[in-house]
């Protein structure tokens, strides 16, 4: 069976000691979980505590967290998906724990 192949992998410690990681995998082949193709995993947070995540986990397809929060995801693009991230991420660099995303 061909595996998955990673296309992005991109860690950043930030000023603020949290952490930015995004993670992207293609697939061999669409499924029915993931017809777009592609695996991700995009994290914020410090060691222990996930702020903000995006991922489509098997088992439970396209999805967002922002702290103990989880709501599902509509991926259209892989620009928009890391688009809605960053856009998260810096909500909350702004305002801390006082904003929720979208």
């Amino acid at each position: 069976m061909a595996k998955a192949t990673l296309i992005l992998n991109e860690k950043r410690e930030l000023p603020n000691g949290a952490i930015s990681e995004i993670r992207i995998w293609r697939l061999p082949s669409p499924t029915a979980e993931r017809p777009h193709g592609l695996k991700y995993s995009l994290f914020y947070g410090r060691p222990g505590e996930r702020i903000i995540g995006y991922d489509n986990e098997a088992g439970k397809g396209d999805h967002r967290h922002y702290r103990d929060v989880e709501l599902p995801y509509f991926f259209t693009t892989l620009p928009r998906l890391i688009s809605d991230f960053r856009r998260d991420m810096e909500r909350e660099l702004a305002h801390g724990r006082n904003t929720h995303p979208g």
